[in-house]
């Protein structure tokens, strides 16, 4: 795997994290009140979008590393 494929999963692994702690982190609810489906939801799309800018604009965690096909 390379390095850049590393840095993406890595980004998109902290960013869907962050995504469904903003999510839960807006309710003043209990751990069973949450609308856990509703927050994965945010996070998997934040996660998504972080991909796609990664594969846009390349990463400085991989040193500019692009893969093979963009370059």
């Amino acid at each position: 795997m390379s390095d850049f494929v590393k840095a993406v999963a890595i980004r998109a692994i902290r960013t869907f994290a962050q995504g469904m702690l903003g999510a839960l982190g807006t309710t003043v609810a209990g751990v069973t009140e949450v609308d856990w489906l509703g927050a994965a939801s945010i996070g998997a799309t934040a996660a998504i979008i972080s991909v796609l800018m990664a594969v846009a604009g390349g990463l400085p965690e991989a040193n500019g590393e692009l893969p093979e096909s963009i370059e």
